[in-house]
C-alpha cells in the first residue's frame, strides 16, 4: 500500500464529501435529530427512584446503532457512484492497489465517522444529559468502532449492487435484522435458540452488549473488551473481503 497514493485517494474522497452538502448534513446532523426525538419521547415517562430513565437505556444503544446505519448507507452509495461513473476503472489503471483504494475510502469515511462520533456523543451527553455509569470515553470508542464497521460493511455490500437503489436495498437485508436481534428490544438470552444463533454471528449484537456494559458497570469489564475486539475484527475482515470483491465498474 503506497502511502502517497493512499493519502491522495483520501483527500479526493473528502473533497467529494465536502461538496455534497446533503450527504454531509445527513452524516453529521441526522443522528442528533433522531436522538433529540428519542429524548422527547421519553422525557415525561415516570421513573422509579434509583432507576435509569428510558432515554438512558435506549439512548446509549442508539449512539452505536445510528452512526452504524448512517455510515453504512452513505458509504455503500458513494462507492457505487464512483464505480458507475468510471472513476474506479481509471484508478485501477494506476499503480494504486485494490487494498490501497479501499484503504483511502476507509480512511476518508473513517475521518467522517470520527467527526460524527464526536459531535453525536458531545451533543447527547451535554445537551440531552445522557447518564451512564461507565466512562464516556469508552462509549465514544465503541461508537466510533461501530461507525467504522458501518463503513466497512458498506464498502463490502457496494460490490454486489449495480444501482444506487440496489445499494439502499441492502439496508433492510443487512441492518434491520441486526436491529431486531441485537438486544435492543429483547435480551439475546431471552430469544429462541435459533434466533440466539443468528444474533451471535451479527456484529451489532456485540456492539450493543459492549455499550450496555459501559452503561451499567463503572469499571472496564472483560465482556466489553471482548465485544469491542469482535467488532474490530469483523470490521477488518469486511475491509479485506471488500478489497477482494472490488470490481472496476458496474456492468
Amino acid at each position: 500500500m503506497n502511502p502517497k497514493l493512499l493519502g491522495a485517494t483520501t483527500i479526493r474522497v473528502l473533497r467529494q464529501v465536502r461538496a455534497d452538502h446533503r450527504s454531509l448534513a445527513m452524516v453529521l446532523l441526522l443522528p442528533l435529530l433522531l436522538l433529540t426525538l428519542l429524548y422527547f419521547m421519553f422525557v415525561n415517562v415516570p421513573v422509579p427512584p434509583g432507576h435509569a430513565t428510558p432515554f438512558d437505556r435506549f439512548g446509549i444503544i442508539m449512539l452505536g446503532i445510528l452512526p452504524f446505519t448512517v455510515m453504512f448507507v452513505i458509504t455503500s452509495v458513494a462507492m457505487l457512484r464512483e464505480r458507475r461513473a468510471g472513476t474506479l476503472e481509471r484508478l485501477m489503471t494506476t499503480p494504486l492497489s485494490r487494498l490501497g483504494l479501499l484503504g483511502g475510502y476507509a480512511v476518508a469515511f473513517g475521518l467522517l465517522a470520527v467527526a460524527q462520533t464526536a459531535i453525536t456523543c458531545s451533543f447527547t451527553f451535554w445537551a440531552l444529559h445522557l447518564h451512564t455509569v461507565g466512562s464516556r470515553g469508552w462509549i465514544a470508542v465503541i461508537a466510533l468502532s461501530v461507525a467504522l464497521l458501518g463503513v466497512a460493511l458498506g464498502l463490502l455490500c457496494s460490490a454486489f449492487a449495480q444501482t444506487e437503489f440496489q445499494a439502499v436495498q441492502f439496508l433492510p437485508l443487512v441492518v434491520i435484522p441486526q436491529l431486531f436481534l441485537c438486544g435492543l428490544f429483547v435480551a439475546r438470552a431471552e430469544l429462541p435458540g435459533w434466533m440466539q444463533a443468528l444474533a451471535n454471528v451479527m456484529p451489532l449484537s456485540y456492539a450493543v452488549e459492549a455499550l450496555q456494559q459501559v452503561a451499567t458497570e463503572a469499571s472496564v469489564t472483560s465482556t466489553m473488551i471482548r465485544d469491542l475486539l469482535v467488532v474490530v475484527a469483523i470490521m477488518l475482515v469486511s475491509l479485506a473481503l471488500a478489497a477482494a470483491t472490488l470490481r472496476r465498474r458496474t456492468p
